[in-house]
């Protein structure tokens, strides 16, 4: 397959999804400047993912990857849980509120979600992209009678040989220098923590299926690099952030243009699954060693959000997910087609 002919591209460069933090200007003005924009509906429901990909269309014409959240659905653990938010009330008494009396679900994986399959498949992207596992075969048949191309993430060959043999037509091979989520398939399981070019060598060596690089790339250096070692593009996260389209608010922006950028930490207490973020109180207060056991996610995330509105509400911006990756020094904020043409002149001069 040629990745960048199939979908019209003049450069090789996704946006990731970032849920949270992308949006459908976002996503939009990246396709309009020539390469693959990203909206992530993994933290949202049907209705809103309508919304936003109705924005999007009226934004461009261009191919777009949907990013859809592919993770177990977590059981209640009522002591694991009541003992996390007694951990947690502490803090939220420092803003004059108490946790929340119990932890919800508060967003549904698409494993299994009929209604956000209708939502996608009535779009009809180019691109369908998961984060943390895989549809099941029904879902990936109807995905690819709709003419999507499959996407996935992996941090490991054995998740890519998974991918290949359940139909998924492009790997994202992120590196443990990516910020946000790790895309590990079982967070139980050990974690290697493979770097992005280690992984990505190792799935172009592996050579069944494309390969995109994602972790720590931030200009058109890294880019080149990640196609010298094998992959057709490079996905980058954290590099956008900084834009005004994004979604991220004032407190996040000016953290990422702060030493925090210097010092991400990998962390479970925000959401319930390891995640790279801008060092800040909630990551300090995740390296207590007196914590209990993290509950699982999504629901950690409740808590997790509930203390970012209360902290936000007094003044306190360091409680919120405000994740990057290891690139994060490198971060440049101005707008998102200048940013993508900027990234295409450092890539061109990179070239012999």
């Amino acid at each position: 397959m040629d990745f960048l002919a199939r979908l019209g591209l003049s450069l090789p460069l996704i946006q990731a999804p970032m849920a949270g933090t992308s949006t459908p200007a976002l996503a939009a003005d990246v396709c309009n400047a020539g390469a693959l924009g990203s909206l992530a509906l993994g933290a949202i429901g049907p209705d809103e993912a309508r919304r936003q990909i109705a924005d999007l269309r009226s934004r461009t014409q261009r191919p777009f990857n949907l990013n859809l959240f592919v993770h177990e659905t977590p059981a209640a653990e009522p002591a694991v849980e009541a003992a996390w938010l007694e951990a947690l009330a502490p803090s939220f008494a420092a803003f004059g509120t108490a946790p929340p009396a119990g932890l919800e679900t508060i967003y549904e994986s698409f494993a299994g979600n009929a209604a956000m399959l209708e939502v996608v498949l009535g779009a009809k992207p180019a691109v369908v992209s998961c984060h943390f596992g895989l549809p099941d075969a029904a879902t990936i048949q109807k995905l690819k009678q709709a003419g999507c191309l499959l996407v996935g993430s992996v941090t490991s060959l054995a998740e890519a040989e998974l991918s290949r043999s359940a139909g998924i037509d492009v790997l994202v091979a992120q590196g443990w220098e990516a910020g946000g989520h790790r895309g590990m398939f079982d967070p139980a399981a050990p974690d290697d923590r493979l770097g992005t070019f280690a992984l990505v060598r190792l799935l172009a060596a592996w050579g069944k299926l494309p390969v995109v690089a994602a972790g720590g790339i931030m200009d058109g250096a890294g880019i080149r690099a990640a196609l010298d070692l094998g992959a057709v593009a490079a996905q980058l996260g954290t590099a956008f952030v900084g834009c005004p389209e994004s979604n991220a608010d004032a407190g996040y922006r000016a953290l990422l243009a702060s030493d925090a950028a210097r010092h991400t930490v990998m962390t479970r207490a925000i959401s319930g699954r390891p995640a790279r973020c801008l060092a800040n109180r909630f990551t300090e207060l995740g390296e207590r060693a007196d914590l209990p056991p993290v509950p699982a996610y999504p629901r950690t995330y409740h808590a997790g959000k509930a203390l970012n509105t209360a902290a936000k509400a007094q003044g306190e911006p360091l409680f919120g997910a405000q994740w990057a990756g290891q690139g994060a020094p490198l971060s440049r904020s101005m707008p998102a087609a200048e940013l993508v043409a900027q990234l295409a002149a450092e890539l061109s001069a990179t070239r012999p």
